[in-house]
């Protein structure tokens, strides 16, 4: 369970006014996560703090499942874990814009209650990289998310923040998922 090192992250692009261009990919489609429909089972691995220059990591175990929405230009998926004891659930909604055929990907948690900014992007070649501009602990940051689906058995989610526009980034957490066997 390794992220591929080798895959780089796109450079940030902003237009004149300081404003992220986000541009779909020519083979982005409403299709670029059916390979996700079903319950995984997810490994984590989590920085214990996001931009500290910290190198603990907190691995831990989860459960997701996915179903289509909206005639299958959106889904949703129910994150389940549990943390320090305590019952931990998130929810991510996946929309399809068809005139942009940008995807974007909103997330609220059971912590905070709140649905998180946008992250917008589009998959190519089986990666797919999402980006938002967000504030972290009175910062702000751009965010980008990825998706490595080369092995659709086995797809890869991850997380890193950058402080300064993309020039360099922290990669927080790592998702490995695998298919849920139900006997």
């Amino acid at each position: 369970m390794n992220q591929d090192e080798t895959l780089k992250i796109p450079e940030l692009q902003f237009d004149q006014k300081g404003e992220l261009i986000i541009t779909a990919s020519s083979t982005s489609s409403e299709h670029d996560f059916d390979f996700y429909e079903g319950k995984w089972k997810l490994h984590n691995r989590k920085l214990k703090t996001k931009l500290e220059a910290c190198t603990e990591w907190i691995e831990f175990e989860s459960t997701q499942e996915m179903y289509k929405i909206l005639n299958g230009i959106g889904n949703i998926d129910n994150y389940l874990a549990t943390f320090d004891g305590k019952p931990f659930e998130g929810m991510s909604v996946r929309l399809f814009n068809p005139k942009t055929k940008l995807w974007c990907i909103y997330w609220a948690d059971s912590n905070q209650g709140i649905l998180q900014p946008g992250v917008f992007g589009s998959f190519e070649n089986d990666i797919a990289h999402f980006f938002t501009k967000d504030n972290f602990n009175g910062k702000e940051i751009f965010v980008v998310f990825r998706w490595d689906v080369r092995d659709k058995d086995n797809p890869i989610w991850s997380q890193a923040f950058s402080e300064d526009k993309g020039k360099t980034w922290e990669w927080n957490w790592y998702m490995f998922f695998s298919k849920f066997n139900e006997k």
